[in-house]
């Protein structure tokens, strides 16, 4: 399980786990994309908005029948639904199982739940977790569940500071880095990687108000996702 995290709001968190959610289940894997960030829950809403660029993002089969929809036309499954086994997770190959977040989050031990998460998931499926702001003391819960974290950050001198926060309590959580991705640039200095204490895995280039629809920012999720199965992260994904 890997916590995709950043220093502050706007790091492109949301955008890069759908993204790379997306480009492993290009590659054939069978991969769980949930929302962590139960505040400013978006991840769903930003896969009902971006549904055109592939399949149904709801496991095999698309929804089961009759199932609720939220407002913004995103499916109704949630974190908790999932851990509950009220619908039991069973992600295709072709596109990502999203996951909301609960209806009421405040009745929810997060922690609990991202906890739970792993343990409901079939062997083999990379499971993406869609992180507060590292400033946030709800950051914690995804933090403590996830094995490794991706940190997610723009290459602003603020951001970046910020950034290296969030990799120092990911690492003081037992959750350390695994690598980082800079958001809206193609080339990253080798003092980013000194700076984080991380590799960096990838650059997305900046792809406008629709990034996930931009050829190049598909791309570069691509070689984001190829990388990311070359670490020890990824032993045991069901990646090609």
């Amino acid at each position: 399980m890997i916590a995709v995290a950043g220093g502050k709001g706007g790091s492109g968190k949301t955008t890069t786990t759908l993204g790379l959610a997306r480009a492993l289940s290009r590659r054939g894997a069978p991969v769980v994309a949930a929302d962590a960030d139960w505040d400013l829950p978006n991840l769903a809403r930003l896969a009902a908005e971006t549904r055109s660029e592939g399949p149904t993002e709801t496991g095999a089969g698309g929804p089961p029948p009759g199932a609720d929809r939220h407002a913004d036309g995103s499916d109704a499954r949630t974190v908790l639904d999932a851990v509950r086994r009220t619908e039991p997770i069973r992600p295709g190959r072709s596109a990502p199982t999203v996951l909301a977040a609960p209806d009421t989050p405040r009745s929810v031990d997060a922690g609990a739940a991202f906890g739970a998460l792993d343990g409901v998931t079939p062997e083999g499926a990379p499971v993406l977790l869609d992180s507060p702001a590292g400033a946030s003391p709800d950051v914690a819960a995804p933090l403590r569940a996830a094995d490794r974290a991706l940190i997610a950050t723009p290459l602003r001198r603020a951001a970046l500071r910020d950034a290296a926060k969030t990799a120092a309590i990911a690492r003081r959580l037992d959750c350390p880095p695994v690598g980082a991705v800079v958001i809206g640039e193609t080339d990253v200095p080798d003092r980013v990687a000194t700076l984080l204490g991380c590799p960096v895995l990838g650059a997305i280039p900046d792809g406008g108000g629709a990034p996930l629809s931009d050829p190049a920012v598909r791309n570069a999720y691509d070689g984001l996702a190829s990388r990311l199965g070359e670490t020890t992260a990824a032993s045991g994904w069901q990646i090609a």
